[in-house]
């Protein structure tokens, strides 16, 4: 790429993808195009092909996507599968069709395995199972990676895939039914604050809601109180945390210097071409919790419920690849907490308690 190359960032509003185009616009790219879900429905077939035959895009960054926790994916499951095979079916078939230079989808580690051994590598895909709760969703981001990887071997595109480990920070979803589980954490535990402090005025605010038995009510069907909060599982599973910043970086960096042809080992078939983007660093959710507890200033208890489902009991990927590449992340947990806890204090964004 170059800084007047024309580059489509799908999702630009989202977690990933909203880092994607600051890190762009910081690295002075300035032929940039993004598109909000009125000026361009993704699921819809006829209008990106449309959008791709009159814009003339070179580079593409595939981030749009429906995300979310162990609840919304095991409730809205079919949601999950259709949405995201449509949206990337359309946008990978047209990169093609219309002679895109290069393109870069965003998948997940909830791809992998299960029961995968630890830490998981590229090789382990398509191994065993696939945990219960997130499968439509992982399904669809493994025909996605497969769908890149079979247009590259037919028709010489030149698309990569990247499995991000659990992302965090700026502009990420909030929304207590379908967050995952560390924005829903630090938003959790940040209520419980503001009511063991009394300040209601706030809580309101947050809630974009008027009054404040409702608010209450609201909050207590998530186990949030002013002196404590109640926290799925058992707390013991393990999870890996990246900053969406650092990720942003790497995905600007893959774009930047690797290609297709850089992924194909010598083997007699070629698969697993993808990268995983983590730290190769795992906490407990027990000591995600209480570092959470420590930067927000809760006083109260933590009360993890056992009757509720743990996930994946560990889940920490191998980053080696990447870092021979040349990338490797930049920003500790301690501190993407400190700078998405100060970004959500100040946002104006509103977090309305019944939007799904």
């Amino acid at each position: 790429m170059n800084k007047t190359s024309k580059i489509f960032i799908a999702g630009h509003k989202g977690l990933v993808g909203s880092a994607i185009l600051k890190n762009l616009q910081d690295k002075g790219y300035n032929n940039l195009i993004y598109k909000d879900r009125k000026e361009l429905d993704l699921l819809n077939q006829q209008a990106v092909k449309n959008f791709f035959e009159k814009e003339n895009i070179e580079y593409v960054f595939l981030a749009a996507a429906k995300v979310g926790g162990i609840l919304a994916n095991n409730t809205y499951r079919a949601d999950f599968i259709y949405e995201n095979l449509q949206i990337q079916n359309n946008i990978i078939h047209y990169s093609y069709l219309n002679k895109v230079k290069k393109l870069l989808f965003l998948g997940s580690t909830c791809i992998y395995p299960k029961s995968a051994p630890q830490p998981m590598d590229e090789e382990v895909l398509l191994t065993s199972e696939l945990e219960y709760t997130n499968e439509p969703y992982a399904i669809a981001k493994i025909a996605g990676m497969k769908m890149c990887e079979s247009y590259n071997l037919q028709y010489s595109t030149n698309f990569i895939s990247v499995m991000p480990t659990n992302l965090y920070g700026k502009n990420d979803n909030f929304n207590l039914e379908t967050s995952h589980v560390l924005p829903a954490l630090l938003r959790k535990i940040y209520l419980a604050k503001l009511l063991s402090d009394d300040n209601m005025q706030e809580v309101l605010k947050d809630l974009n809601i008027q009054d404040i038995n409702q608010a209450k009510n609201y909050l207590e069907n998530f186990g949030i109180y002013k002196d404590k909060v109640e926290i799925w599982g058992s707390g013991q599973a393990r999870r890996e945390f990246l900053y969406n910043e650092d990720m942003a970086d790497a995905c600007v960096f893959i774009m930047e210097n690797i290609n297709f042809k850089d992924l194909i080992s010598d083997k007699k078939e070629i698969k697993n071409t993808h990268i995983n983007i983590g730290t190769g660093i795992d906490v407990s959710i027990k000591e995600l919790a209480y570092l959470i507890k420590d930067i927000v200033g809760f006083k109260g208890e933590l009360y993890f419920n056992t009757q509720k489902p743990d996930g994946t009991m560990i889940k920490l990927t191998n980053p080696s690849k990447l870092h021979k590449l040349g990338w490797k992340h930049k920003t500790s947990l301690e501190e993407g907490i400190k700078s998405m806890l100060e970004w959500y204090r100040k946002s104006k964004k509103l977090y309305r308690y019944n939007k799904i």
